[in-house]
């Protein structure tokens, strides 16, 4: 592409800037600085040079200028360069509005004493785009209300938190637990021969089965109902297509069963003890303070719901070209969040190697919707003059540093090494932004769909 934007002004120190399009998003921006510019800063270079230098002989500060050149000239340039190019570069920037986007590839043309500085510059910018209309969008939240059905379902969860389990001389029943010693096979052979790492799906003794629909294997708890301690069993099953462990789905599965025990759950009463252990004065306090956590949850997930559409629409409505350098930044963000994610939940890392096309396929288009999120966002708080505070940003860290248990000094820190300030000072901004379009959105209360928990 041809070059254009051919300006030269005498601002500061530049002399010439010219900016040359290389893409979308993406520019060359060659600076020249004047060589009277330069031998300035030479000459200052070398007066710090002389006040510090020590040199066998003479007392530091007092070395002559030209053994100080001799000595020092290599340190003494590099130091030059060092300041005159990071200065030229922002002032180029400055003087050009650009909105650049990432550290720019800074290639040396010419510099030396005497002559003028050149260098370019490949920068990436911000996408320029005109933003949609965004006041008025619409979005649909089901008017879901917690009900006394919901209430009761959240007690029984805590008296499961303090379930106790009873050994029992009876058949297993729905509910109760089997301890049992099993050993697992596929076409004859052990499971550990198809997959290496499941030796735990291979055999185990004294394993705990909820004797409930989809426990462990879909399917085998099923076939140990009816079954008493002592009893053997032998259970077959049919490894789904998104089991656990991928070298196993879709097949067939043997296991050979011996009942050690039954257990029944024993849950506490309902009583105002029970209440009591949850910081309740009574049983009917505990109630009013579960339905309003629940309330409370249904109102994070309605809005949410709604923040989520929003966004959607708001993409929907513009089309630009975004940042390689962005998308990039973000999608190694966006892959580390996933193989994260899957190593707390137990997936080892052989089969997180052996699915890395399809996990950093999946993050590169979640990290292209993040980013062109985040442009448009920043847009509308430019225009709408939404602004976060440094209380506010302060106030977001010592809340961070209290949840990860960190001293603030040392979360504050952390941040600052890898520009997190920044990222979070963004958070705050797009937080506010998307506030803003929910307040002045069009929002269709509608019945909630049929099957959809609360």
């Amino acid at each position: 592409m041809s070059a254009h934007c051919i300006i030269t002004e005498r601002k500061g120190l530049l002399v010439n800037v010219t900016i040359e399009e290389l893409a979308p998003c993406k520019k060359l921006m060659r600076v020249e600085l004047d060589a009277k510019e330069v031998d300035a800063a030479f000459e200052s270079m070398v007066k710090d040079f002389q006040r510090s230098a020590s040199l066998p002989g003479f007392r530091p500060g007092k070395a002559p200028r030209e053994m100080v050149l001799r000595r020092y000239d290599k340190d003494i340039q590099d130091e030059v360069k060092k300041k005159l190019i990071p200065d030229a570069y922002r002032k180029a920037i400055d003087e050009k509005k650009l909105d650049v986007v990432g550290a720019p590839d800074i290639e040396e043309i010419q510099f030396g004493k005497g002559q003028p500085l050149q260098f370019a510059a490949t920068v990436e910018t911000a996408p320029e785009f005109q933003l949609p209309e965004y006041k008025g969008l619409p979005a649909k939240r089901e008017s879901a209300k917690v009900t006394d059905e919901d209430v009761e379902k959240a007690i029984n969860l805590l008296r499961e938190r303090q379930v106790n389990f009873q050994t029992v001389d009876r058949p297993a029943a729905n509910g109760d637990v089997a301890v049992v010693n099993y050993t697992g096979t596929s076409g004859g052979k052990p499971l550990t021969e198809i997959a290496p790492t499941a030796r735990g799906l291979t055999e185990q003794k004294n394993f705990w089965v909820n004797m409930e629909p989809n426990s462990f294997i879909p399917g085998f708890a099923d076939q140990l109902l009816g079954a008493k301690a002592g009893d053997k069993r032998t259970v077959n099953v049919d490894f789904p297509a998104d089991f656990v462990t991928p070298q196993l789905a879709n097949l067939k599965g043997t296991y050979e069963v011996e009942v050690v025990e039954i257990k029944q759950k024993v849950l506490p009463a309902l009583d105002e003890a029970f209440a009591k252990g949850y910081g309740a004065e009574s049983l009917e306090k505990l109630r009013e303070g579960v339905r309003k956590d629940l309330e409370n949850e249904l109102t994070y997930k309605q809005n949410k719901a709604v923040r989520n559409q929003l966004i959607d629409e708001l993409l929907r409505r513009v089309s630009f070209e975004l940042p390689e350098s962005a998308v990039a930044h973000e999608t190694r963000n966006v892959v580390y969040n996933i193989v994260r994610e899957n190593q707390q939940r137990g997936i080892g890392r052989e089969v997180i190697e052996k699915e890395k096309d399809a996990i950093y396929s999946a993050a590169a288009e979640s990290a292209k919707t993040r980013v062109k999120a985040g442009f448009l966002l920043a847009k509308i708080a430019e225009k709408e003059e939404i602004k976060v505070s440094q209380q506010e940003v302060l106030n977001r860290i010592q809340s961070l540093a209290t949840m990860y248990q960190i001293p603030p000094e040392k979360f504050i820190k952390d941040l600052q090494q890898r520009n997190g300030v920044v990222e979070i000072y963004d958070q705050l901004a797009n937080e506010k932004v998307i506030d803003f379009l929910q307040q002045n959105a069009k929002i269709e209360e509608v019945a909630p769909q049929p099957g959809k928990a609360a």
